[in-house]
């Protein structure tokens, strides 16, 4: 069974994106891509499931070279996304990676709802209450819970595309 907890946001998960970056730059050098911490977990004030989303923007697909099980990672293959190649670390899970296209659409999507989250806190707040429902109503059940998250996602990008460009 693949529980959800949702928990109250822990500034230590910004030091474990941080720590985690520097170990992938070493392990990944000759590539040099691009990191982001996206993710619930990335949005301070915000519940989430206690796993660090990181975004990987390089080549896609991953070189055949690459082996992220040195660094503990199982490979999963698109998993139903085209376009992104994902990891994931622990038991129970501790780090997901998403390796898409720098600056492709999915590397925007990301990073535009991460952003979104970040720049109203009441949004935020919605959520959060939405995704404390989704995990006792699909408690083992992960594919389910991301699954009923899509609508409330797909509306916020909508709208952050309607909002002026932000500086910085």
């Amino acid at each position: 069974m693949d529980e959800i907890a949702v928990v109250d946001h822990d500034p230590v998960w910004r030091v474990h994106f941080v720590e985690e970056r520097a170990r992938l730059r070493v392990a990944l050098g000759p590539l040099a891509p691009v990191f982001a911490h996206i993710g619930s977990t990335a949005v301070p004030g915000l519940a989430a499931k206690p796993v660090i989303d990181i975004l990987i923007g390089a080549r896609v697909p991953p070189p055949p070279w690459v082996d992220l099980s040195k660094c503990a990672y199982e490979a999963l293959g698109e998993r139903g996304i085209p376009g992104r190649y994902f990891f994931r670390r622990g038991r129970p899970r501790s780090h997901h990676l998403h390796w898409v296209d720098l600056d492709g659409a999915l590397w925007r999507r990301h990073l535009d709802f991460r952003d979104a989250l970040r720049s109203d806190s009441r949004l935020a707040a919605r959520y959060a209450n939405l995704k404390r429902c989704l995990a006792g109503a699909h408690f083992g059940d992960r594919e389910a819970y991301s699954a009923a998250k899509s609508a409330f996602i797909e509306a916020t990008l909508t709208l952050a595309a309607r909002r002026p460009a932000s500086q910085g």
